[in-house]
């Protein structure tokens, strides 16, 4: 894309001007463009996402304007894109397409905007993310278990001071890049959905009304004891397993000893008879026959 550089200051890089006088073709109006690939939209009460951004844009930063849609098919022209900024706009929704094509993203800032939710794939194509800001989204309550389960990458996450009332703290514990992480300023609820986040985390609890002001940390303990009184689906399942298996094994065990003495008795009887068999044999071998050798000899009468 061809454009005019404007005389720059001394030490600073060079910018190409777009809409009016002297603009060139491949830079939006009202934004400026320089020749190290950045498009600087700020503060320039944008209602709409720019058009005819330069395809090799590397940063763009659109803060504070008032658009209110991320339209996907034209973001995702830049698939060179490193550097996103949208903080302080009007932005309300996102979709699992939004982003589907910035592979290349490191950096990502949507905070100060309308955000009501974030579904399951929202960030799931941006394999380089490093750094999400999400913060000051008044209206942002819900936060799906796997929004972040494809940032391997990830390892600044900041959604302070939004409405979230839980968070999923085994998904975020399973990102493995991940440093740094801010939570604070929202209305946590300490139950049993935010066990494991209380147990890890030492922001504040807003409800209920007896665990309010009280830390996550302090409250992990409590709510594990309160949580597992019962048992659970899973629970009872264990148990059925555990006691099949003491059955079986109960059973496997008695009927090997039930062979075992079946075959020792067997074996004693037939050592017995071979015992007596030898005994017999060995009393004839002594005593001899009856009617041979010194016996007595009857002598035959006469008359």
């Amino acid at each position: 894309v061809s454009a005019r550089a404007a005389p720059s200051s001394p030490g600073r890089a060079p910018f190409l001007h777009a809409g009016g006088a002297g603009a060139s073709a491949g830079c939006p109006a009202r934004c400026v463009c320089d020749e190290q690939l950045v498009v600087q939209c700020a503060g320039q009460r944008l209602a709409e996402f720019p058009a005819e951004l330069p395809l090799a844009t590397r940063q763009l930063i659109l803060s504070d304007n008032g658009i209110g849609e991320l339209p996907a098919l034209q973001l995702n022209y830049l698939a060179d894109l490193v550097y996103l900024d949208c903080s302080n706009n009007s932005l309300s929704e996102l979709s699992e397409s939004t982003f589907g094509n910035l592979r290349k993203l490191a950096y990502l800032d949507l905070s100060f905007n309308a955000l009501a939710r974030i579904d399951a794939r929202t960030f799931g194509p941006l394999a380089s993310l490093v750094m999400l800001r999400m913060t000051d989204n008044p209206g942002l309550s819900e936060i799906d278990a796997r929004a972040f389960a494809e940032n391997a990458a990830l390892q600044v996450l900041d959604v302070s001071r939004n409405n979230l009332t839980v968070l999923n703290a085994s998904a975020l514990m399973a990102l493995p890049a991940l440093r740094a992480l801010g939570l604070s300023g929202n209305p946590w609820s300490c139950d049993c959905q935010t066990e494991d986040l209380c147990l890890w985390m030492h922001t504040v609890c807003q409800a209920p009304a007896e665990m309010r002001g009280r830390r996550l940390s302090e409250v992990g303990m409590q709510l594990r004891s309160e949580c597992h009184q019962g048992l659970g689906y899973w629970d009872y399942l264990f148990f059925i397993a555990i006691g099949f298996v003491i059955f079986s094994a109960g059973t496997v065990s008695a009927w090997v000893m039930g062979v075992l003495m079946v075959l020792y008795e067997r074996y004693s009887k037939r050592k017995s008879e071979e015992l007596d068999s030898d005994d017999e044999e060995s009393g004839a071998a002594r005593g001899g026959p009856s009617n041979h050798g010194n016996g007595d000899l009857t002598k035959p009468s006469i008359e």
